[in-house]
């Protein structure tokens, strides 16, 4: 499945290194590619909407909320994806997830400012008259997951404002280690920082004015460090990170993301929806702001490391570039208002105003159009930069997603990690260009594309599962995604293709490197 020269040129290198190190110590050869086979699709129906996917391999399901029916996660086979029933969890499920033979679920509050809940079970479960139990929340419980070795869920709620009402974000820690039926819940908030707002925003975290700092974080999405220590919490719309002591169970820190400057070349995008062309552009005092939904945590050299998809998102406070009055120094040519150029970008209107004075100096987009891996301080490490737009353009122009490109773009929103044959693999939900883009990250400072999976019929990829070999019980990798606007949940195996170990790899990469050259010159 490799499309293309220097993904394969990359390949071949990792192929030589492992190739000499077998014939010295009769090591095994890691893998040059990957094989991605679909293995079954099911659909909710024209009214479904799938937007998360957990599975237990052991029992045999697959859980999947269902946004279009009346509080219920739906069930599927692991091995067909045929229906097998529904449970019934009260209320919407947000989110799904499921370790060692549980499975929680985040379940909004009728009213979504009120607390909400989470529901837990067996996966095994019987479905004609399920045994649930559930603990109370915080408000709009939007993400959970399990710590790695089982015995916590950690849950984003995010406390969106509705109806003039505007409840706290918070996290929720649930101690499960004395059974589901005796969970316990601990919540940590961010009450602690109400009155630092204004050094909060000179950090560089953004909050709107008037509103405290607990009520204006929006908890989005939860990673969980490999140890199981801390917490690692989007807050997308303030454009931080927020770390919790999971031992503690409080936020010791909110770390503000910074800015991606798309005057830099590698880091441009593609602004205009109205230019006639598909094509990626660099603009001076425009920036990305990362504002990241999805994240996910591994390790490599004993450091954690975090994975974030750079969605962005606005509070209705957006407003086209063409409509905005610019500082006429900083921004001479005029031209650039128009459609063609960047006045159909959407930008902030709360940001981008330095000095105060009512025009503004700076644009600030939503999203990066990008993954990015930081370290477990929140230190950006790698930035994918241009390489989504720019590989889509380039190698997938049926996928562009036409008419986003002044608003988020391909709009990476989910981010799921697997470690494969030795190799970090980190697969990238695309919402807009409705597939999955797969890159190499063993090394957080040198990542890069290996594939990409799409399948007909399937729109909005929203969430994504990866499960490894280990914990399949065959042996076989796989990876689950669940799309929204389609109501669809497609099932692929992921497999490894090594070549022989020893020399006949190394002259076999050796032959392919020199048929390159030849086809290059």
């Amino acid at each position: 499945m490799l499309k293309n020269n220097k993904r394969l040129r990359r390949w071949i290198a990792v192929s030589v290194g492992t190739a000499c190190s077998a014939s010295l110590h009769a090591a095994v050869a890691t893998l040059p590619g990957l094989q991605i086979d679909p293995l079954w699709t099911y659909s909710a129906g024209a009214e479904g909407g799938a937007e998360i996917v957990a599975a237990d391999p052991i029992s045999g399901r697959v859980f999947v909320t269902n946004n279009a029916a009346a509080g219920a996660i739906d069930v599927l086979s692991w091995s067909t994806g045929a229906f097998l029933g529904s449970i019934d969890v009260g209320g919407a499920p947000n989110s799904v997830a499921v370790k060692n033979g549980k499975v929680a679920v985040a379940v909004e509050a009728p009213t979504v400012t009120d607390p909400g809940s989470v529901v837990m079970f067996e996966a095994n479960t019987s479905l004609a008259a399920p045994v649930t139990h559930s603990v109370t929340v915080g408000a709009l419980p939007d993400m959970l997951t399990f710590t790695p070795d089982g015995s916590r869920v950690v849950v984003a709620n995010e406390g969106e404002p509705d109806n003039g009402v505007n409840p706290d974000g918070s996290v929720s820690i649930i101690d499960i280690t004395g059974g589901l039926g005796s969970a316990s819940v601990s919540h940590a908030s961010f009450t602690s920082f109400n009155g630092t707002e204004l050094t909060l925003k000179a950090e560089g975290v953004r909050l709107f004015d008037g509103i405290s700092a607990a009520a204006d974080l929006e908890p989005e999405y939860v990673a969980v460090s490999p140890d199981g220590n801390t917490a690692y919490v989007s807050l997308q719309e303030a454009n931080a990170l927020a770390i919790v002591d999971l031992t503690n169970q409080n936020v010791t820190e909110i770390v503000p993301l910074g800015l991606k400057d798309h005057s830099v070349p590698g880091q441009g995008i593609d602004a205009s929806d109205k230019d006639g062309v598909n094509q990626v552009n660099v603009f001076e005092r425009v920036f990305g702001m990362y504002m990241p939904d999805a994240i996910d945590a591994y390790a490599v050299g004993g450091q954690t490391y975090l994975v974030t998809a750079n969605e962005g998102d606005a509070r209705n406070e957006d407003e086209r570039i063409k409509d905005l009055t610019l500082d006429p120094t900083l921004f001479p040519d005029t031209s650039i208002q128009d459609d063609d150029q960047l006045g159909r970008l959407e930008v902030s209107t709360v940001d981008g105003d330095i000095d105060g004075d009512g025009d503004y100096d700076q644009l600030h987009a939503y999203g990066a159009r990008s993954f990015s891996i930081w370290d477990s301080t929140g230190n950006l490490v790698w930035d994918s930069g241009d390489m989504i737009e720019q590989t889509l353009i380039s190698q997938y122009p049926s996928l562009w997603a036409a008419g986003r490109e002044d608003n988020k773009g391909p709009e990476p929103e989910s981010v799921e990690l697997l470690e494969l044959s030795g190799r970090w693999l980190a697969f990238v939900g695309l919402e807009r260009a409705n597939a999955v883009m797969v890159f190499d990250i063993t090394d957080p400072t040198d990542a890069f594309f290996l594939d990409l999976i799409t399948q007909s019929g399937d729109i909005s990829p929203e969430g994504l599962l990866a499960i490894g070999p280990t914990e399949s019980g065959d042996g076989w990798a796989y990876l689950l995604v669940a799309n929204e606007v389609s109501g669809t949940t497609s099932a692929y195996r992921v497999s490894a293709v090594p070549l022989p170990a020893g020399a006949p790899l190394l002259l076999s990469a050796l032959a392919a490197f020199g048929w390159m050259r030849r086809r290059n010159t």
